[in-house]
């Protein structure tokens, strides 16, 4: 879990209606994304850097038990709580689910994604390949994306890059990202984070297609679109 950085400059958070990544509100259910990669990959800034581009997606903020970084903000980068809060909050089912990453507690509050979908808004979950195993059991619909890092090189550059962490913490979460890519084949997408920008795109054009699913279309489709069609004659001639 790194710590995110603000969405860059140039990056519209109130797009035009007629932008590419906007979509009609009437096509299709909200979804729910899980969005995983190895620590250092990208995932919660790509996460935040999609969410601030339209409207129609939130990006839903984990609990957690672990100590804020610097510059990290209480309700922004995480919902920080003691253990003891965390534990209740866990006995009352109020997580959709839970991990523990290098001694920490994270979870997912089900109050979230609740409220995003009586919204009627897609919502992302950045969660660990754990997690994202108990939030498919959950029976939610959802589809999932790994972000994968250009190549293991690259990653031990970026962990190390960042400052936050002690060697010995860098070579833990090395072994773990071995771990995990080794299981990429449960996921439904992989996305290679080479290049910031272009990687978000890519991320924020896989959430826009699968509105566009015909499994998804099918109420719209009956319900609403082909009675526009209904009790019209041909043009005669």
């Amino acid at each position: 879990m790194n710590k995110t950085p603000r969405p860059s400059p140039g990056v519209p958070t109130h797009p035009p209606e007629n932008a590419w990544f906007s979509i009609p509100p009437d096509l299709g259910r909200p979804l729910l994304y899980i969005i995983s990669a190895p620590s250092g990959a990208g995932k919660t800034s790509l996460c935040r850097r999609v969410s601030s581009m339209v409207d129609w997606i939130t990006y839903s903020i984990s609990y957690t038990t672990r100590a804020p970084r610097p510059g990290e903000l209480d309700g922004i980068d995480y919902f920080f709580v003691s253990p003891n809060v965390f534990e209740s909050m866990k006995e009352h089912g109020e997580f959709l689910e839970t991990a523990e990453v290098y001694g920490n507690q994270y979870g997912t509050a089900r109050r979230q994604i609740d409220a995003s979908f009586a919204a009627g808004k897609d919502v992302l979950v950045d969660i660990d390949i754990q997690g994202a195993r108990t939030m498919r059991a959950s029976g939610i619909p959802s589809l999932s994306v790994y972000i994968l890092p250009p190549s293991y090189e690259i990653l031990r550059e970026r962990l190390s890059g960042r400052g936050q962490d002690s060697p010995e913490t860098i070579k833990k979460r090395l072994e773990r990202a071995k771990n995990e890519i080794i299981s990429y084949n449960e996921y439904d997408y992989l996305l290679i984070n080479r290049e910031f920008d272009h990687a978000a795109h890519d991320l924020l054009a896989i959430i826009r297609a699968e509105h566009y699913r015909k499994s998804g279309l099918t109420d719209y489709m009956e319900k609403t679109f082909l009675k526009g069609f209904s009790g019209d004659t041909l043009p005669s001639g």
